[in-house]
């Protein structure tokens, strides 16, 4: 789901500058992410300060209960405090590392925490809050819908009461070159892993609702073909606007509701209890995806960017359009025919979806509005950084 005045000050470097940041990136025919690994990221707090401390120190050892009570006592402090948890960085960011652990891995952190039983106790003990945040932001949907269509309508009815999609309007008639490469940094951190967390859901699934959410997944990893995967295209968009792609390169730059919504994702698709929650948060993904790719290719156009630029949104276009009948009524509906009881659960993560992905897009608008850069730190000292 794509629905989300800065001068570029960059000028020793041209990137702001549609034809300059092509030139610069010099697009190649190899796209993709070049590191498999998400960079350790720059802690922000003192939770995710402990966690980071603990995990890059070394495997989990015999010591290991003893080198994680900092991270436990940090967790219990902070949670005691009340936070917003939803707005909360350290712990958003804390819960990220946590479930990249399962995705690709951290630079420098041993593969062997994935699964050691004292983290997990931790991440436990942080998903309680986050998933009853998560209820709360999104509410529970009221359905009635028994049957495939029926349930479909109703995802549908959601996606279409969320409203128009702003911040994509925003991007093709009015958004300057800056604010259009925030809006890939800002897209970046999950996009370069598009599809991998619904896919959790594939072995949790049997019949007709495996069958389509397998027809939707190949297509996002481009058909056996890997310079079609939609990771791989977004790479290349990314090239072709001066940013680097390496995978997780701006985990330090982006906001707090970039983190909540990837966190969003990993806990929905982590869970084989909330099977239904992920189905209904990749419906609503696909249902308001299709519009919105349109628009933004329309505004990277309208910049002067090429056509290997804008292949990633008009890619959407067509598969999306697609997607969204296959997710709503084969993947979405059959799981309710199949599983009544997960009907309330689809509709939740339907709702989720639009809630969390809708303040990613929200928080963009409302900075750019001020006139402010939309990241935690403005790309050029991003790239001072690199």
């Amino acid at each position: 789901m794509t629905s989300t005045a800065v001068r570029d000050n960059d000028s020793t470097s041209g990137l702001g500058r549609p034809e300059a940041a092509q030139q610069a990136a010099q697009p190649t025919e190899q796209p993709g992410p070049r590191a498999p690994r998400l960079p350790v990221p720059r802690p922000r707090g003192p939770v995710s300060t402990a966690l980071l401390a603990a995990l890059t120190a070394g495997p989990p050892d015999g010591a290991t209960p003893t080198r994680l009570e900092p991270v436990r006592a940090a967790v219990v402090d902070a949670l005691a405090a009340g936070p917003d948890l939803l707005r909360d960085a350290d712990l958003q960011l804390t819960l990220t590392v946590l479930y990249e652990l399962h995705h690709r891995g951290i630079d420098g952190v041993d593969d062997a925490w994935e699964w050691e039983p004292d983290l997990l106790a931790v991440r436990r003990t942080l998903e309680g809050p986050f998933e009853s945040a998560v209820r709360a932001r999104a509410g529970q949907p009221v359905g009635t819908a028994t049957d495939a269509a029926g349930v479909a309508t109703e995802l549908f009815a959601l996606a279409a009461a969320d409203g128009p999609p702003r911040l994509a309007r925003h991007v093709a008639k009015r958004a300057d070159a800056t604010q259009v490469r925030e809006l890939l940094v800002l897209k970046s951190l999950y996009q370069l892993k598009e599809a991998d967390a619904h896919t959790w859901a594939v072995p949790r699934l049997g019949g007709a609702p495996k069958a389509a959410l397998v027809e939707i997944q190949a297509d996002e990893y481009g058909g056996g073909q890997d310079g079609r995967m939609h990771a791989q295209l977004f790479a290349r968009t990314m090239r072709g606007a001066g940013l680097d792609d390496t995978y997780g390169r701006y985990v330090d730059a982006v906001p707090v509701a970039v983190l909540t919504a990837l966190n969003t994702m990993s806990l929905l698709g982590l869970h084989r209890r909330l099977r239904g929650a992920i189905v209904g948060h990749l419906a609503a993904f696909e249902m308001t995806s299709s519009i919105p790719s349109r628009l933004y290719g329309d505004g990277f156009r309208r910049l002067g960017y090429d056509a290997a630029t804008t292949e990633y949104f008009d890619e959407h276009v067509e598969a999306d359009a697609v997607h969204e009948q296959i997710a709503g009524r084969d993947l979405a509906g059959r799981l309710v025919e199949q599983e009544p009881a997960l009907r309330d659960d689809v509709l939740f993560g339907a709702a989720a979806c639009l809630a969390i992905e809708g303040d990613v897009g929200a928080h963009a608008l409302e900075c750019w509005s001020r006139g402010e850069s939309a990241l935690v730190e403005p790309l050029d000292a991003a790239a001072d950084r690199a």
